[in-house]
């Protein structure tokens, strides 16, 4: 069976199936949505699965259902009891999702976009975030990366930064993970920054370093992860791509640029200039 998505610039989205000949409308009939992993099948989504004209059901996952962050695959339960059948990709319509702007003051930003997996199966991929820190443009030039964004659930005060949190912890000669702090310009939610290149060069120890970029809207608030959430895309790495550029340190020549993680957050990448300096890794 094979399923159409239609998406609500609110973040819902409406499943319209192509049911099999014969299929009956049954009460019980759901659209059900299990999380990978060990024990989905204990914290799967149920949604009303009902007609909707012939040959076609409909289920509708609301914005105001919270589904918590990660991939999700989709399955449909007739009712009929067999066990539920993973359903294909049919059409979707996501146009609602490109340049989607919610309002600056919601409390929780729920986000799902659907998508085909490797097996050609349909997948959603969520996220459940409040606030966030959404990246808009990002320019990159030899001395560092300039992001401007868009801060929901939140607003931005006194002492607001951004931080670039070097990914695996404590390294020699620091007792916690080293952080490097610039300060934020803006207005109410919208904000720019730039991350300076060298402060990343002089810590430098070999081999690949990442560092996570994190935003502070005030002194003492807590720290909100950098992402781009708001549009159709449900994996950014391969899509949106920016240059690494070489930076001179003491240990020699590095390439220091930004890349969206398979998560896509924010993060930016330090290697050495070899021949051997494209990121193979899948974070």
């Amino acid at each position: 069976m094979r399923a159409d998505c239609i998406a609500d610039s609110a973040g819902g989205l409406t499943f319209d199936i192509t049911a099999p000949q014969g299929t009956r409308p049954v009460w019980s009939a759901a659209l059900v949505l299990r999380p990978r992993g060990d024990g989905a099948a204990h914290e799967e989504l149920r949604l009303p699965l009902g007609p909707n004209g012939s040959g076609r059901l409909r289920a509708v996952l609301p914005s105001t259902v919270a589904l918590p962050e990660g991939h999700w695959n989709v399955y449909a339960d007739l009712g009929d009891g067999r066990d539920p059948q993973r359903l294909l990709p049919g059409d979707n319509d996501l146009r609602s999702l490109v340049d989607r702007r919610p309002l600056a003051g919601i409390g929780r930003l729920g986000v799902r976009i659907p998508y085909t997996t490797r097996s050609g199966s349909l997948a959603l991929r969520s996220w459940l975030r409040g606030p966030h820190a959404e990246a808009a443009d990002i320019v990159v030039d030899a001395g560092g990366t300039t992001v401007t964004g868009r801060l929901y659930g939140a607003v931005l005060g006194p002492g607001a930064c951004a931080e670039a949190r070097l990914r695996g912890g404590a390294t020699e000669g620091y007792e916690t993970a080293p952080v490097v702090t610039v300060p934020l310009t803006g207005d109410g939610c919208e904000f720019t920054f730039t991350l300076p290149y060298v402060p990343l060069a002089e810590r430098w120890e070999g081999g690949d370093a990442r560092w996570d970029l994190w935003l502070r809207a005030a002194e003492g608030a807590e720290p909100v992860r950098i992402a781009r959430l708001l549009d159709d895309v449900p994996e950014k790495k391969a899509v949106f791509v920016h240059p690494a550029l070489p930076v001179g340190c003491p240990a020699g020549q590095l390439r220091i640029g930004p890349y969206y993680t398979l998560d896509n957050d924010l993060t930016i990448r330090v290697t050495d200039d070899g021949p051997d300096g494209r990121d193979r890794t899948g974070c």
